[in-house]
């Protein structure tokens, strides 16, 4: 027997395409939902790691920061420090420097050379005194420049000539002298003559080291 389908199949057949398309597309959207959640979940994730991470890292950079201003603040107090200790050496140095001055002072005066004033003003040393001749204030200005530690560039500002009464009847002429010299400080003869002795040791280390 023959059947004959007298219903409208074309359009329950595109009725179920239909309803097909729609479920696959939201078992579509469906999936990308959840894959898009899985993925925001994953970045929120990454974003709080790292916020961790640069927390942290601003954590310790606070405590760097401090720990470098603790290093200033030591080197400040050290470096001040090391200022006092040099005021104090140099201190100590300047207190015995009268004494260095005169014992060398004594050295340098040729015979016939005396001082009557001495002024110092800083590293400048003014010299009063009277010669019994032009040649020696010469002989104690090249002492002063060339055989002395403690003086350097000597200075004759002024000489007069003058005279002496060793007696009512026994007058001796004589030159007035004005002297201005530099002074150098204890701790720059110190080391020269530090450099002086390492010098001399070199040699007698190397002959040690030969022997």
């Amino acid at each position: 027997m023959i059947l004959i389908n007298l219903l409208p199949h074309r359009e329950e057949a595109r009725k179920r395409r239909k309803e097909a398309f729609f479920v696959s597309l939201g078992i579509a959207a469906l999936i990308g939902g959840v894959i898009c959640g899985f993925i925001y979940a994953a970045y929120q994730a990454q974003i709080s790691s790292q916020n961790e991470k640069n927390a942290f890292l601003q954590k310790e950079i606070t405590k760097l920061e401090n720990e470098i201003k603790e290093v200033s603040t030591l080197q400040a107090e050290i470096a001040s420090l090391r200022a006092r200790q040099q005021a104090v050496e140099s201190l100590q140095a300047d207190r015995n420097m009268p004494v260095y001055l005169l014992t060398e002072l004594v050295k340098q005066l040729p015979d016939g050379v005396y001082v009557s004033s001495m002024k110092q003003d800083n590293v400048t040393l003014s010299l009063l005194g009277t010669a019994q001749s032009q040649e020696r204030v010469s002989e104690l200005l090249r002492n002063l420049a060339n055989n002395s530690q403690w003086f350097n560039k000597p200075e004759l500002i002024e000489i007069v000539a003058g005279s002496v009464a060793l007696t009512p009847r026994d007058q001796r002429r004589v030159s007035n002298f004005s002297i201005k010299v530099q002074v150098r400080k204890p701790t720059d003869v110190q080391k020269p003559a530090a450099g002086a002795s390492g010098a001399a040791g070199l040699p007698v280390a190397q002959e040690q080291k030969k022997a």
